[in-house]
C-alpha cells in the first residue's frame, strides 16, 4: 500500500494536535478504547455528511491508527487524487468491485498494522440495507469489525464495541445496527 500521512510521524503528530484542538473548540470528544488488535475493519454507519470524512480522520489520527478507506473513484480524479491516497484513501469503483475482498484481505496478511475504515452504506443518501463487503472483507482476512461512530447529538467519536464475526452474518448484522440504533447522525433522516 502507499505511503500516507500516518506513514510520517511529525506530519501526523501535528495534524493530530491541531485537529484535536479543533474539534475541541467545537464542543467535541473522543470516547471508546480501540481492541488490542493492530488489525481490523473499523466501519462508520449513518454517513450521511462530507463531515463525516473531517472528523473520522481527526478520531483516527487522535487514536493513532494507521487508516486506510475506500472511496468512489471519482474523488481521485486530479488534482485531489494525491492527496487522498495520502490521507490512505484507495479508490473503488461501485458498479464493478472485481476482486476487492480477496484484495484487501491479501493486504491485511501483508502488514502488521492496518485498519480499513468503511462506510457500508456506500453513500451519504438515505439507502434500505448496507453494503456487506466489509463483513466479507474482515471474514477473509480473520481480522474483527469495529464500530466506529460520530454521534452528532451528543458531539463523541470513537471506537465503539468489536464484533469478532460468528460466521452468522444476520446475527452479527443485528449486533451492529442494535449499536448504530443509538447513534445520531448530523442528518438522521438520511440514516437507515
Amino acid at each position: 500500500m502507499q505511503q500516507t500521512i500516518f506513514d510520517q510521524p511529525v506530519i501526523c503528530g501535528f495534524l493530530r494536535g491541531v485537529s484535536g484542538w479543533i474539534l475541541k473548540c467545537r464542543g467535541w470528544r473522543f470516547e471508546g478504547d480501540l481492541p488490542p488488535e493492530k488489525k481490523f475493519v473499523a466501519i462508520l454507519i449513518g454517513h450521511t455528511s462530507n463531515w463525516d470524512f473531517f472528523i473520522g480522520l481527526s478520531v483516527a489520527l487522535h487514536y493513532k491508527v494507521r487508516l486506510f478507506w475506500l472511496g468512489k473513484h471519482s474523488i481521485f480524479a486530479p488534482p485531489f487524487g494525491p492527496l487522498m491516497r495520502w490521507l490512505g484513501g484507495i479508490a473503488t469503483e461501485r458498479d464493478d468491485p472485481g476482486n476487492l475482498v480477496s484484495e484487501m484481505a491479501v493486504e491485511f496478511d501483508h502488514h502488521d498494522n492496518i485498519v480499513l475504515g468503511l462506510a457500508p452504506e456506500g453513500t451519504r443518501s438515505k439507502v434500505e440495507k448496507w453494503k456487506t463487503g466489509f463483513y466479507r472483507i474482515a471474514e477473509g482476512a480473520d481480522v474483527p469489525v469495529v464500530l466506529a461512530y460520530l454521534d452528532y447529538r451528543r458531539k463523541v467519536g470513537g471506537p465503539g464495541p468489536t464484533i469478532y464475526l460468528s460466521g452468522d452474518q444476520e446475527a452479527d448484522l443485528a449486533k451492529m445496527r442494535d449499536f448504530y440504533n443509538t447513534v445520531t447522525s448530523k442528518y438522521p433522516e438520511k440514516s437507515m
